[in-house]
């Protein structure tokens, strides 16, 4: 697996794409920052970029990877590997090269204009931490989504489609659950249905680390109260980690039972 995890690393380091997706999140870390002046400032505004884009990005690199590299797969197939072995060395080399791409795109100019010394280094590493689990989650269901279907526009069809409900539709779903049902006790259905979408989970642990919770509206008070405290903190990540795990148990299913 390491190998095979090591030539798709190297293979997508050598990419355009992965140039492209290193230069735009470099590109926009001075550009923020200059326009911010303020480190603290640029990270919220960071946060409602990346949440929304990193798992788009995710989504189409892995699919696109499947596809790109179906004959290759195939030559694989025909060695003494594992199934599993492969497809759990492409995802991790396709989720670990946009991780990085990442990790240094928006690290080098925050690190550059002071992040070491200045306060906000705690909020842009969870930044980080979560961005990475996020690219994780969405290249394991892309894959997943890529391996159960031969088609590839339908494979492209399914994967934006989830990224669309999950980053759009989702959130307007759950708007109305709480408008229509405002007369009920809604606690337990808000934490659940954000536990429910990474993308949320995400977005609702950086409003809180940054003590922003007040636009959360009505429900931030319980949010706060659960995803506010140390231990709801080591929970929201043993949830994203969760939700990183399943994918691949999924991928590793779908591999096992696919006739290639």
């Amino acid at each position: 697996m390491l190998k095979i995890l090591k030539y798709s690393f190297y293979d997508l380091i050598r990419s355009r794409w992965s140039y492209v997706y290193f230069l735009f999140y470099l590109a926009l870390g001075f550009v923020l920052l200059f326009l911010n002046n303020d480190v603290s400032k640029a990270v919220i505004t960071l946060m409602n970029v990346i949440i929304v884009l990193i798992p788009l990005i995710g989504t189409i690199f892995g699919v696109m990877y499947y596809y790109n590299s179906r004959e290759f797969t195939e030559l694989l197939l025909a060695q003494p590997i594992k199934r599993s072995s492969i497809f759990m060395g492409q995802y991790f080399g396709v989720a670990g090269s946009l991780t990085l791409s990442l990790v240094l795109g928006l690290g080098i100019p925050f690190v550059l204009y002071g992040l070491l010394r200045s306060n906000a280094i705690f909020d842009f590493s969870l930044l980080l931490v979560t961005g990475a689990f996020l690219t994780f989650i969405f290249v394991g269901l892309s894959f997943v989504i890529a391996i159960s279907n031969e088609n590839k526009i339908k494979g492209f069809g399914y994967a934006v489609l989830l990224w669309l409900f999950l980053a759009v539709v989702y959130d307007g779903l759950f708007l109305m659950s709480l408008i229509v049902f405002e007369e009920y006790p809604l606690d337990t259905f808000s934490l659940v249905s954000t536990i429910l979408n990474p993308i949320d989970l995400s977005r609702i642990l950086i409003l809180l680390k940054l003590d922003i919770s007040a636009l959360l509206g009505y429900t931030g008070a319980i949010f706060k109260q659960f995803f506010g405290t140390n231990l709801g903190f080591l929970i929201s990540l043993a949830i994203l980690l969760l939700w990183t795990i399943l994918p691949i148990l999924g991928l590793r299913y779908k591999a096992g039972k696919k006739d290639f």
